[in-house]
């Protein structure tokens, strides 16, 4: 992991594309502002995990041809 000192309004660049600014310290919380191109998609750590643990189950779970041709037919109208 690799650790980096910034102070308030101070930046740093991911890539060529990607910057990352100190906006704001209150107290022991630090207020960050990403610049990034709009294909970059960016997640809170805790939402990311919810996501793949959600993606993990989906991918879990077993759905019938009969379940499965329904939905298409409901899909269709």
């Amino acid at each position: 992991m690799l650790i980096l000192s910034r102070k308030k309004n101070q930046s740093i660049i991911l890539g060529n594309d990607i910057e990352i600014t100190v906006v704001a310290i209150e107290g022991d919380q630090v207020k960050i502002g990403i610049n990034a191109p709009k294909h970059v998609e960016i997640l809170r750590k805790e939402i990311y995990l919810s996501i793949q643990e959600e993606n993990k189950r989906a991918a879990n779970q077993s759905i019938s041809i009969d379940t499965l041709q329904k939905i298409i037919m409901k899909k269709a109208d």
